[in-house]
């Protein structure tokens, strides 16, 4: 790798070296990452160049600037797999983190306790129950997911508050032999304010995802719909897509099977 910087502009080509040496594995995870010091001596740049470019991979959530101490490594983000239904619990251990939950909160309520929208996109009988669930999903005991869920309690009779503590797919097809067909989806880019922002320990405004979800069984049957605030620092979504297709009206909704 070169020591030197030879075109134009140059902030470009010092974060795209940065980002090579982050992913060469030099740097392990919370190692502390090269100062601006020693990034003007081993590329000759400025000190201002070389604090843009670690802000940027600040921004980029690769660094993590810890005050009055320097700039340090961050762990893989996590992955929203947007063409598939995959659990937390395997996301996070798939990206070397520890998962755990915290449940907020656990009860049973009727039908006409649930907003409308909810009761239309559940198609809640009159006087069924259903259950209403808020979790904290953590990674390394760093909050990341705010998640608020109604559950069909028909299909899932007998559901306990630490049926929740893990995956709730693994309950779901392990505990009731239920099999999920799969879900529609609204992704959205929000500013993450109130609740979430305490729960999910951001700066006020910060940058996050909203998830709007209806899940289904085989067949069609709806058995749970869900808002989720994803923290926008700590989660990439990704997605593989098909050839070129002609643009069709939109429907407000993405379906992930």
């Amino acid at each position: 790798m070169p020591n030197r910087l030879v075109k134009t502009p140059v902030y470009q080509q010092l974060n795209l070296l940065l980002r090579e040496e982050l992913r060469s594995g030099q740097f392990a995870n919370g190692q502390q990452f090269l100062t601006e010091r020693q990034i003007c001596e081993r590329f000759g740049v400025s000190r201002a160049t070389a604090n843009k470019a670690l802000s940027n991979l600040v921004a980029e959530g690769m660094l993590e600037f810890k005050k009055g101490v320097g700039t340090f490594v961050r762990g893989r983000a996590l992955q929203y797999d947007a063409s598939a239904l995959v659990s937390f619990t395997d996301k996070a251990i798939a990206a070397g983190k520890k998962p755990s939950t915290q449940v907020l909160r656990f009860e049973c309520v009727r039908a006409s306790a649930t907003p409308p929208v909810v009761a239309d996109y559940l198609r809640l009988r009159e006087g069924e129950d259903v259950y209403f669930v808020e979790r904290l999903r953590l990674a390394d005991n760093i909050p990341v997911i705010f998640e608020r869920r109604f559950i069909v309690a028909r299909s899932c009779p007998g559901l306990q508050a630490t049926d929740l503590e893990g995956s709730l797919y693994t309950i779901w097809s392990h505990k009731y032999g239920l099999a999920i067909g799969g879900a529609d989806e609204t992704i959205r880019a929000v500013m993450l304010r109130g609740q979430e922002v305490k729960l999910l320990q951001v700066g006020r405004a910060a940058a996050g995802f909203l998830v709007l979800s209806t899940g289904f069984l085989v067949g069609g049957e709806p058995l749970w719909w869900e808002q989720t605030w994803y923290r926008g620092d700590l989660y990439e979504f990704h997605n593989r897509l098909g050839p070129v297709q002609t643009a069709r009206p939109a429907t407000g909704v993405l379906r992930n099977a």
